[in-house]
């Protein structure tokens, strides 16, 4: 289970935009610490974001499912 505080995870890659709005971003994302230190997971993240920045992941066992073009 996730800690108190999350796991902290760099941006690597900023994928495709989603949502009905476009505010969600779909990343790939490094995970820094814990059991899963170092995989590199799928996530949609809502804000803005650009590769480099550190985010808070409250669990690393979910992953996004790639947006196809339609």
């Amino acid at each position: 289970m996730a800690g108190e505080e999350g796991y902290p995870a760099e941006i690597v890659e900023v994928r495709a935009k989603t949502g009905v709005y476009g505010e969600i971003y779909q990343v790939l994302c490094k995970v820094l610490e814990g059991p899963d230190a170092g995989r590199v997971i799928l996530r949609n993240i809502k804000g803005p974001v650009k590769k480099g920045m550190i985010i808070v992941l409250l669990d690393t066992d979910r992953e996004a499912k790639e947006i196809k073009a339609r």
